[in-house]
């Protein structure tokens, strides 16, 4: 059986300050949304798992750490932990943060004279009296977050109101899916590593003392994709234990699915220069800082081994295999913080929707169900016909073109473009399709590269994905249908996205319609099918392509690129 990823919500305040009282209220909210919910109180943990604990720091934070690490087993089981004890120290709920990872503090706040004067106990006349030693926030130091989540005043607020800030925030950091009903996205939050104005200011001044590593255009185009969230749960270029993890499992180190390296290669100079915990300044071609690295790992890896399992070849002249092959065996990793993005010039800026804005653009459409299609070539009509079914079990398409890196021999983006809009103008719903560009480039890994693609649309907000036979494949390196079959890898619903599996669709003379291998009984002699070559073949002489393979218009966008391209 598998689960959605868990979290912990780690209610921290003084006490009376209505800890329990929104946590019931909150387990309440959540189970309502079909989630799995424990309830960690302080008052019950000190009678069953903490017996025989005073009240010293020690004995405070050995109470903490016993929580923690029972909300992180409920949270990695795929529950919600909340606590509510008042976990007085920074340093140890800083400590239960970094050990349970998907972690909310909220910030129950009440100034201490609404507390004394509420002191349905009795306590807080006791401690002023003296007759209670070590009473936090009384005679024992009670230390507030400095950056919580989410910050409640139950001295002003109802429960409620409490309750429904509380969840908003869960849903806006993707620990809950939204009230509109949106998927979640992939590790259950939209990350975002682009730098905020404070940011820039705090990294402005010792931004040019810093070592500089130039990236890739591959490279520039993963920071992107990291910093908008289309990359999530990323938050920077892997280090060794996600890396190892991805390249041997398809999962990051803490289980979640993910197929696909992304990673920052340095030459040997640079990886014996740097030293994990100093920060590097990420560079274009023309030396502009484009983003701050935080150094937390410099590594090798086994090029050969990452494209045995990965691309499953080495040989040199496959276009994923030659990248690595060129950028070299050292690596180094850590989250980024991106001061400037990539800029997409004509005809692709009015078409660079990032995950919020295609999210928004679904909710505005009242799209519940989104299917996305791949694509790094101009569509013909058996991808028509693969949408068009896929329409008819969802509310909206989203035909999402990736105009990052390709092959040379790959159509240009900027012709693409062209194609895709005439077709969707005379052959499309207009009210049932969103078109937006993907600034991702292409690796060519095949059925690993089907996982990716389908994690990230699932980033963008769709909830189902197409599948061709031969998804992201490069010449004869992959079999028929891998890229169906590695999705058997997972359990079922743990991609979080829907595959929508289609074979080999064609024009059939006989059953005079499109077809597939799954509904025409006739012969390849009956179907029109036409091999890259032969379509380039045909451009290049400018003859237009049969009506079966290719809406006129599409053909005619096609022959105009090519005749511009080859001058007669």
């Amino acid at each position: 059986m598998t689960t959605s990823p868990g979290f912990t919500i780690w209610l921290t305040g003084l006490s009376g300050a209505g800890k329990s009282t929104l946590a019931n209220t909150l387990a309440n909210g959540l189970r309502e949304r079909q989630k799995h919910v424990e309830i960690l109180d302080g008052d019950e943990v000190r009678e069953n798992l903490s017996k025989g604990l005073g009240f010293s720091k020690e004995d405070r934070d050995t109470n903490i750490r016993r929580i923690a690490y029972v909300a992180k087993l409920v949270s990695r089981s795929g529950g919600v932990a909340i606590t509510a004890a008042i976990s007085p120290y920074r340093s140890v709920r800083d400590e239960a943060r970094t050990q349970i990872g998907r972690f909310v503090e909220v910030f129950v706040r009440c100034p201490l004279d609404v507390l004394v004067q509420r002191d349905t106990k009795g306590l807080y006349a006791k401690a002023l009296r003296g007759e209670i030693a070590q009473f936090t926030g009384v005679s024992d130091p009670y230390e507030e977050p400095l950056a919580a989540e989410v910050v409640v005043d139950t001295d002003i607020e109802s429960v409620e109101e409490s309750t429904r800030k509380v969840l908003a925030r869960l849903e806006s950091l993707g620990y809950l899916a939204p009230s509109d009903g949106q998927i979640a996205p992939h590790g259950g939050r939209l990350v975002n590593r682009l730098a905020t104005p404070a940011q820039q200011s705090a990294l402005q001044d010792r931004l040019f003392m810093l070592p500089r590593v130039q990236l890739t255009p591959r490279a520039l185009s993963d920071l992107d994709m990291i910093a908008v969230g289309a990359f999530s749960p990323l938050e920077g270029f892997l280090t060794r234990p996600d890396y190892d993890s991805v390249v041997e499992r398809m999962r990051l180190s803490n289980g979640l699915p993910w197929s696909i390296p992304i990673t920052l290669s340095v030459s040997q100079a640079e990886a014996k220069a740097l030293q994990p915990g100093a920060e590097v300044a990420l560079t274009d071609a023309s030396g502009d800082i484009r983003a701050v690295l935080s150094l937390q790992e410099v590594f090798e890896r086994d090029l050969q081994r990452e494209a045995e399992l990965v691309y499953r070849t080495t040989d040199p002249s496959h276009p994923g295999v030659a990248v690595i092959n060129k950028e070299g065996p050292y690596l180094i990793g850590g989250p980024v913080t991106v001061l400037e993005r990539n800029e997409l010039g004509e005809p692709f800026r009015a078409y660079a929707l990032d995950p919020v804005g295609t999210r928004r653009a679904f909710a505005e459409r009242e799209w519940h169900t989104v299917v996305g299609f791949q694509t790094r070539n101009p569509v013909h009509r058996a991808h028509e016909y693969l949408q068009k079914c896929a329409l008819e079990v969802a509310d909206g398409l989203l035909l999402h073109p990736l105009v990052g890196e390709t092959k040379d021999d790959d159509i240009p983006a900027d012709v693409r473009m062209q194609c895709y809009r005439v077709l969707l103008d005379g052959y499309y719903p207009a009210d049932r399709v969103l078109l937006s560009v993907l600034p991702a480039a292409m690796r060519y890994a095949g059925p690993r590269e089907a996982i990716f693609h389908a994690i990230v649309r699932k980033n963008y907000g769709c909830t189902h994905f197409i599948v061709g036979r031969d998804h992201a494949g490069v010449g004869n390196y992959y079999g028929t249908y891998d890229a169906h079959h590695i999705f058997r890898s997972f359990a079922p619903g743990e991609l979080g996205i829907q595959p929508l599996f289609f074979d080999h669709a064609f024009f059939c003379t006989v059953c005079n319609g499109m077809a597939s291998t799954k509904t025409c009984p006739h012969g390849p002699d009956s179907h029109v099918v036409l091999s890259g070559t032969r379509v380039r073949t045909l451009l290049r002489e400018g003859q237009a392509l049969p009506p079966e393979f290719s809406r006129p218009e599409v053909a005619a966008v096609l022959i105009e690129a090519e005749r511009a391209r080859v001058p007669a």
